[in-house]
């Protein structure tokens, strides 16, 4: 019986089918259409990974086709079809070949067209990534001309560990690639999330993968990202009112932290924390990377069209929208646009400090939307809560400056926990100012305690002034006593009227 004529579609070149026909698993003439040559050529060209990787597979084959003693040949016309796979079923109808595919719904369409088609199945032996993760393996990062290395440890508290002291080629790089690729098939939760000029992200199971290939990078490289912990909210022991403020009152939060401090897994806490209260809640991911229950429904808006998002999470209605990694224009939009429509908000940013996190929208919203916009702001350090604010908007004069018309609307900044100011954010002339309140109430502080000292101690030598819970304490030890008259009490009511402050005397026991 004469062996079959095999034709390839990309989902078996990606798959690995060279694999399959090296152990004679598969056996039969190589057939390689020219339309599905010129779509790899072309998105190589552009710097799709798949792309690189589909074509090495097409140069492994031909290879085989000689030791194996079949034939290789490149068949077939460029034609006018709707798509690559089109061409390929209308061949092999003319031909009488076999369609060789990984591709579940090509084996249907083929099957109905009454083609002969081979599915490829899945080996059930274990990717190579797995092996390189243990349990407190936070990320792996292979590159080509080192050797492979992982973060161990937890967010905050890791170390950069070499796995191994053999440096990794280019080829072995891309068989790890091709391996990861072809596994996306078969393994559950499994996707290929974007795919641009030299980088594919990944999502596979719980691992995700970021290949990146020449020209973007200096060599071929895979990074591999794996959640090392999952917590509950009520594992974070929370002080009772920033509890009780995510409970009844937040609905315009935003998690900020430094990369790899522990962001997403504190916003998958609160995303079940609020699921638990009877919430409905939604995600938006770019790539889709928490792992929640599935009452919480996770939404990729790398997949989405222009405003597809908009549509569907004000029609759904959600009590809760966590939107993971906003970082352009596009998504500060959507966050603000969903927030003053009703929808509470649970945004993700990148930032060294959590005052650093409302840059991100001043330039965005107008000052005065602020507040309604953002109520309240958790930085993430180490995997926990380091600080939380509050904003508030008041009308005032800002703190530093003097004249009564210069009052204007202020958003208080406020550590939620002690309740003090800690920035305001106003517009000074054209500019919008963000003012660190502490600096200027210390400064100005400072020097009124010199002008008290310089007065009280022209009088009463003896004496001094401190600065203790909101007033200035003026202690006059026994031999100042006859010296303290009505004269001293009329120029500190001076004072006091003057810079808006308090005094109080204090005699020795």
């Amino acid at each position: 019986m004469p062996p079959k004529d095999l034709l390839p579609d990309k989902s078996a070149l990606i798959h690995g089918i060279s694999k399959y026909v090296a152990e004679q698993r598969l056996y039969g003439n190589i057939l390689i259409h020219k339309i599905l040559l010129n779509e790899l050529e072309r998105d190589a060209r552009e710097g799709l990974v798949t792309a690189e990787i589909a074509l090495e597979e097409v140069s492994r084959l031909k290879e085989l086709s000689e030791e194996l003693l079949v034939s290789f040949e490149i068949v077939g016309d460029e034609g006018r079809y709707s798509s690559v796979n089109e061409g390929l079923r209308e061949y092999c109808l003319r031909r009488g070949c076999t369609i060789v595919t990984a591709d579940a719904i090509q084996q249907r369409l083929a099957e109905s067209l009454g083609i002969d088609v081979i599915l490829l199945t899945p080996d059930v032996t274990s990717l190579t990534i797995d092996k390189l993760f243990d349990e407190n393996t936070m990320s792996v990062h292979l590159k080509e001309g080192t050797t492979p290395k992982a973060k161990k440890g937890k967010p905050g508290n890791w170390q950069f560990v070499e796995l191994s002291p053999n440096i990794l080629t280019g080829h072995e790089i891309k068989k790890i690639a091709n391996e990861i690729l072809s596994a996306v098939d078969y393994v559950k939760d499994s996707f290929i999330e974007i795919e641009r000029k030299g980088s594919t992200i990944i999502q596979l199971g719980n691992y995700r993968i970021v290949i990146i290939r020449p020209p973007l990078s200096d060599g071929w490289e895979v990074t591999i990202t794996r959640p090392v912990a999952r917590k509950r909210l009520e594992d974070y022991n929370l002080n009772e009112k920033l509890l009780l403020r995510l409970r009844d009152r937040a609905e315009g939060i935003l998690i900020a932290g430094s990369p790899g401090m522990g962001k997403t897994t504190f916003a998958q806490a609160l995303a079940e924390f609020y699921m638990r209260m009877n919430k409905v809640v939604k995600t938006i991911e770019s790539p889709r990377d928490m792992h929640l229950p599935p009452e919480i429904t996770q939404y990729s808006k790398n997949y989405a069209e222009v405003g597809e998002l908009h549509d569907i999470l004000l029609l759904s209605r959600p009590d809760y929208t966590v939107y993971d990694e906003m970082r352009n224009d596009e998504d500060f939009k959507l966050y603000i646009d969903l927030r003053l429509a009703g929808i509470g908000m649970i945004g993700v940013v990148h930032a060294t400090s959590p005052i650093d996190a409302i840059h991100r929208f001043i330039n965005r919203v107008d000052i005065g939307t602020i507040p309604n916009i953002l109520d309240t702001i958790v930085f993430i350090h180490s995997g926990n809560v380091a600080k939380v604010y509050s904003l508030d908007m008041t009308v005032k004069v800002p703190t530093g400056l003097k004249e009564a018309d210069l009052a204007r609307p202020v958003v208080e900044v406020k550590d939620l926990l002690t309740d003090r100011v800690e920035y305001e954010i106003y517009v000074f002339g054209e500019q919008t100012m963000i003012v660190p309140v502490a600096n200027i109430t210390a400064k100005a502080g400072n020097a009124i305690q010199r002008r008290l000292e310089n007065l009280i101690n022209n009088i009463i030598p003896s004496a001094s002034v401190t600065y203790e819970n909101g007033e200035y304490v003026i202690t006059i030890p026994k031999e100042g006593i006859g010296l303290f008259n009505k004269r001293v009490v009329t120029k500190l009511k001076k004072y006091e009227k003057k810079y808006g402050i308090k005094t109080r005397i204090r005699f020795p026991e």
